[in-house]
């Protein structure tokens, strides 16, 4: 009788083949499904003819006989495209499992679905852990960061095989750790999704700035970029954005100036804006990086401008140093990461989700693709202080933005000056300045509301809670808007 699989895998896409690679080279036994699609080689039949040849696999052509080799309690990935097809994979299974099996979405799923689905899976005797994992092709083969939440039950079942294929930290520690119950690994998958549009956008914003303003060939920024991995910049996106700015086509020409500047997404930045919305909370910067990806999707539009609005619509700037451009992006980075720890902690105490702040950011030191070397710091600074209101108020990064400070604010300067789009690291600039403003200019806004609506306001010369209505133009009464509802 052949033994029973460790685990199952539904979906054979990138991410599913190098999963599954990385499973068996861990030692587990691992059975597969993917749907057929009429006149194709099934997925499962190509893969296991190819990468998966002689390797501890079970290829399966329906799910009766996936789910029958896999050893109970079952536990079974899908690595399928989020939405619907999610669901309708999930319809299919649940007539064929056993309670106490667990199915763990590993997808990109809206965090809401997974608290739906994981409500509908236990009502029925069955767990689902929403699983975040990042890292692309590679991370996925060699080690990705992971992101388990769910059902609670469901994390002593899962974790020896997702901390064993996870990444490792420098002594030893998988990047991969229990998010929280419902939704909270898919959220904070989510989060660290938006964080990567933020980094992603500075980096090309400084780009543009060593292209544009200092003239400066793809080389010579990419000697650059080495230089500032090699320092507080650090990251997995600056080593390939250093990499990609050296690479040439086959006819010996840089490739990056024969891409097409319009750029793509799949969501999860505008999932991550949508949830800020909800939060209330301000997350500026990475809302200018999905909006960025928008307007480079207007190429027809933004040529026409172009045409319409010529070079004598800027002014001409002072030079700017390669130090300045550093800080500038230093400091916007810190400022995107800051934002996105501040909607987790909101979150967190929206949803009850009690997130260990410090454990995400050390599961984000590897393996994921906004890894970067200054998470060690954020993981210090809630490690040093677990109620820690705001990023930008620990010592260290309170430190690093005021050392960058200077050259940050001549970049931002000189990019509206000269004309050369930054919307992020202006969006960055603007964040920390009306973070650090004592007295805003909200006082007029709210005398607008209370002039055009009877909204009302508080006053400064009154305690908090205390609002008061005044009949500008002399037309009103004493009736406000929150006097009764219609």
């Amino acid at each position: 009788m052949q033994k029973k699989s460790d685990i199952g895998l539904i979906g054979l896409g990138v991410m599913g083949e190098n999963l599954a690679l990385n499973m068996v080279d861990k030692g587990f036994q691992v059975s597969l499904y993917n749907r057929n699609h009429p006149g194709r080689i099934n997925p499962v039949d190509r893969f296991l003819e190819g990468r998966g040849s002689g390797k501890s696999f079970v290829g399966t052509h329906s799910l009766a006989d996936f789910v029958n080799s896999i050893a109970s309690p079952r536990r079974i990935m899908l690595m399928v495209k989020a939405g619907s097809p999610v669901d309708e994979v999930i319809a299919h299974l649940i007539s064929l499992l056993a309670k106490g099996d667990v199915i763990i979405d590993g997808g990109n799923s809206d965090f809401r679905d997974t608290e739906r689905r994981m409500e509908t899976l236990e009502s029925q005797g069955l767990l689902y852990t929403g699983t975040g994992v990042s890292g692309g092709e590679e991370g996925a083969l060699k080690g990705p960061s992971i992101m388990p939440g769910g059902s609670a039950q469901a994390w002593p079942l899962v974790a020896p095989i997702l901390q064993k294929i996870a990444a490792k930290n420098e002594d030893g520690s998988p990047c991969c750790e229990w998010i929280g119950r419902g939704g909270a690994g898919h959220f904070v998958k989510m989060v660290h999704n938006g964080i990567e549009y933020g980094d992603m956008q500075l980096i090309a914003e400084s780009y543009a700035l060593l292209r544009g303003h200092c003239k400066l060939g793809n080389a010579e920024i990419s000697r650059i970029f080495e230089d500032w991995n090699a320092g507080e910049l650090s990251s997995y996106l600056m080593e390939i954005s250093a990499q990609i700015l050296n690479y040439k086509d086959k006819d010996g020409a840089f490739l990056i100036d024969k891409i097409l500047d319009v750029a793509g997404q799949k969501g999860t930045g505008k999932w991550t804006v949508m949830a800020a919305l909800d939060e209330g909370d301000p997350l500026s910067l990475i809302t200018q990086a999905v909006y960025a990806r928008f307007m480079s999707a207007m190429p027809d539009t933004r040529r026409r401008a172009a045409e319409l609005y010529a070079k004598n619509s800027v002014i001409e700037s002072n030079s700017l140093s390669h130090e300045e451009i550093k800080s500038a992006l230093y400091a916007s980075k810190i400022v995107s990461y800051a934002q996105g720890f501040s909607l987790m902690l909101r979150a967190s105490e929206r949803y009850g989700w009690r997130l260990d702040i410090a454990a995400i950011a050390r599961i984000w030191r590897n393996g994921c693709i906004i890894r970067s070397c200054f998470l060690d710091n954020i993981a210090q600074a809630y490690l040093k202080n677990a109620s820690l209101e705001h990023l930008l108020f620990d010592d260290y990064f309170r430190s690093q933005i005021n050392l960058a400070l200077k050259g940050w604010r001549s970049t931002t300067a000189l990019s509206i000056s000269a004309g050369l789009p930054m919307p992020c690291t202006c969006a960055a600039m603007t964040y920390f300045d009306s973070l650090r403003t004592l007295h805003s200019s909200a006082n007029m806004l709210q005398a607008q509301r209370d002039f055009f609506g009877a909204h009302t306001y508080e006053r400064t010369d009154a305690p908090r809670g205390n609002f008061f209505h005044t009949d500008w133009a002399g037309l009103g009464g004493t009736t406000t808007s929150g006097t009764y509802n219609a």
